[in-house]
């Protein structure tokens, strides 16, 4: 568990605490009117002996510093890394603020994977103890028995994944009437698995009265900021990353990868990631030309730019990119000179620039007008001195990540599927599901023979494949499209109005002649 033992934008919310900082200033940032840390001696003694059935000698400090403001009631976003002890901070204070004689969901905790509802929910079992409360954990590509019968048995917290949990609302056998309290666990990687459209959908069942929310994540790049501004009532802002306060900014990250995978390593990350736009730097034409193709095979939505380009071709790229239609633009830095992609994700540097200073104009191409972005650099062999030289000439806070494997990769690809499919399940008519009926008997004989599963693979990536060039939707102030249910008609926030949802229809030696080939000259993956 995570303790273990002693050890704004524009259109986003309005912060009271001091959300303009910058990652420069390296100081803990806290909501104005402060409330004191709490320690582990100074919690109430239920509290404290759930603190103990855990084996917590003492408090981590995002638990000492968020618990008081889950306590009081005040509603907030909090940044503090993973593993960092943020599941106590709110778990913590919801035992001691929800009724366990009251039978009905009291607090929802909405989080990305399914990994995560477990552990959020093993580590609310070890803290109830025997007060007597119940929990619910709810995730997708499970059957429903056991969640039904969590419900029936009136589990007061409920943990899952926003696609199962709309679910069980469109169905009836989950109500939120007595919700009072709503966490948002690892907001901006809820946003990159695509949750947005169900998070919005969820929104619908949420009670007329004020419920409290609260939002942890990592960072708090532009789109997460105004993901706090559509759920959460006037959210001040908490940061116990005191040398990463990515409130504005660029997030700068390297990985090393094989010289013989480069082109592995950024689909790997680009998976893992998911990024809603990207620039993509290369510094020789020929790269750029077989990424772009690397890319396109794996099922991107993406295209190219370089000075050999047909102007008939480079304006057809230029008006996607306009358009903001484009997911991913590969480019050298002499064609993507001038160009501006509206919120800008990320920037990924295929390999390090040749010349020190266009890593800072690669770079600010994210994080631009008081959001953050993210850089990530890939380096093998011994670019990664010349690019740790790069970030000590600059200032440059660089933090090396871990390549993700093939199981990480696997894991988080098969729950986006599970997801999407599930949405796209739920907006199916009756027709529509008597038609696929049809269809039951061949799906499960498939799945019981081990020698037909490569059609289910095949037909698995097919529908991936579809995904990958629908665009990303998240928060842009505008709600989706609101299907039909309960709350037809009304959309809200936690707490908020209901009202009626609006429709919705730098130099570069790439000039010259290419002087280099990519390690692997073959840009059809295997």
């Amino acid at each position: 568990m995570e303790n273990g033992g002693p050890n704004g934008p524009d259109e986003g919310p309005v912060l009271t605490g001091h959300a303009s900082l910058t990652v420069e200033e390296e100081q803990l940032v806290e909501p104005e009117n402060a409330l004191p840390e709490a320690t582990l001696e100074g919690l109430p003694e239920p509290l404290q002996e759930a603190c103990g059935r855990a084996g917590w000698t003492r408090l981590l400090p995002v638990q000492a510093r968020a618990i008081p403001y889950v306590l009081a009631g005040r509603n907030l976003m909090v940044q503090s890394q993973t593993g960092s002890g943020k599941t106590g901070a709110f778990i913590l204070p919801i035992l001691h603020r929800i009724d366990p004689a009251k039978n009905a969901c009291q607090a929802l905790v909405l989080v990305p994977t399914r990994e995560l509802a477990q552990q959020v929910a093993r580590e609310t079992e070890i803290l109830r103890g025997g007060r007597g409360t119940r929990t619910a954990v709810v995730y997708g590509g499970v059957k429903y028995g056991p969640q039904l019968d969590a419900f029936r048995e009136g589990a007061q917290i409920v943990v899952g994944t926003p696609g199962r949990i709309l679910d069980h609302l469109l169905k009836g056998t989950l109500s939120l009437d007595a919700l009072q309290i709503l966490v948002f666990d690892e907001a901006d990687r809820m946003l990159s698995m695509g949750f947005y459209p169900d998070m919005k959908r969820v929104q619908q069942f949420l009670p007329s009265r004020p419920v409290d929310g609260y939002m942890f994540s990592a960072t708090f790049p532009s789109f997460v900021m105004r993901l706090a501004g559509e759920f959460l009532r006037n959210p001040e802002f908490l940061s116990l990353s005191q040398d990463h306060v990515h409130v504005a900014g660029t997030n700068h990250i390297c990985y090393v990868v094989p010289g013989m995978q480069r082109e592995r390593s950024l689909v790997r990350i680009i998976e893992q990631e998911n990024p809603l736009s990207a620039i993509i730097f290369c510094n020789m034409k020929s790269t750029v030309h077989y990424v772009s193709v690397v890319l396109k095979r794996f099922g991107y939505d993406a295209d190219e730019l370089s000075s050999d380009l047909a102007q008939v071709a480079r304006e057809r790229v230029m008006q996607r990119v306009r358009k903001g239609s484009l997911r991913f633009l590969v480019a050298t830095d002499v064609a993507a000179r001038g160009i501006d992609i509206p919120d800008l994700s990320h920037v990924f540097q295929y390999e390090p620039p040749e010349d020190p200073e266009l890593y800072i104009h690669r770079a600010g191409r994210t994080g631009r007008v008081g959001a953050s972005g993210t850089a990530i650099t890939l380096v093998a062999g011994m670019e990664q001195f010349s690019l740790k030289s790069i970030a000590r000439n600059y200032n440059i806070d660089l933090r090396e990540k871990t390549l993700p494997t093939d199981e990480d990769i696997e894991a988080i690809v098969s729950q986006r599927i599970i997801a999407s499919l599930e949405a796209t399940l739920r907006s199916r008519d009756s027709l529509e599901k008597e038609r696929m009926r049809r269809f039951i008997p061949l799906g499960r004989s498939l799945a019981e023979a081990e020698e037909e599963s490569p059609l289910i693979a095949m037909l698995l990536d097919d529908y991936y494949q579809r995904t990958l060039q629908a665009p990303l939707q998240s928060p842009t102030g505008e709600p989706p499209e609101e299907p039909p249910g309960p709350s037809a008609g009304r959309t809200e926030g936690a707490g908020g109005k209901k009202r009626r949802p609006r429709r919705r229809n730098g130099r570069s030696r790439g000039r010259g002649g290419d002087r280099e080939k990519p390690a692997n000259s073959d840009p059809n993956p295997a």
